[in-house]
């Protein structure tokens, strides 16, 4: 069972580290986020996040398994998607660059990573949680939809690393 905590300012050099390794380790896989070392996600957005409260480690065994942020941005498009809740952004969670160690993938990881972004929504109370995945990411899209996710539309949005290319967005209805 993993741990779930907000990161600490003496964990950033270990995630900075963690995405490093990981965007390294998908090079060559047909199914990838389409990050870029450096670029997404960028050291400022971490670092930013951090300042936030908005970064969170996975921690297993005491080892750092997974990373993600999670706020209330989303990239310019997601306002062209018909959600199912109506709701402002202070009562929509958005979960970014939720990654998980090559060491850790294929055993569950991600899904309690998933799992306890929603029990943080809800406690927190949110309406909705929502997130957007690179189009032909299928183990990501297969993650969010086992998740109860449900798939409200593909847009055009623009990423550093990705440029303007097309992303599938997922809405989970907390209320």
């Amino acid at each position: 069972m993993i741990e779930l905590q907000r990161a600490a300012p003496a964990d950033f050099p270990g995630v900075w580290d963690f995405y490093g390794r990981l965007i390294d380790g998908m090079e060559g896989l047909k199914c990838r986020p389409g990050w870029k070392k450096g670029i997404y996600p960028s050291e400022d957005f971490l670092r930013a996040s951090l300042e936030r409260g908005e970064l969170y480690t996975a921690w297993l065994d005491g080892t750092l398994a997974g990373t993600m942020v999670m706020n209330h941005t989303c990239t310019p498009g997601y306002e062209t998607i018909p959600w199912a809740v109506d709701a402002g952004p202070e009562e929509v969670s958005i979960v970014h660059a939720l990654g998980v160690s090559p060491d850790f993938q294929g055993k569950g990881v991600a899904g309690q990573m998933v799992r306890e972004a929603v029990r943080l929504a809800r406690a927190a109370g949110q309406r909705a949680l929502r997130l957007d995945v690179l189009s032909g990411n299928l183990p990501a899209q297969k993650l969010y939809t086992a998740a109860g996710f449900q798939y409200r539309g593909t847009v055009k949005l623009f990423y550093e690393d990705t440029g303007l290319t097309d992303f599938l967005l997922y809405e989970l209805v907390l209320s």
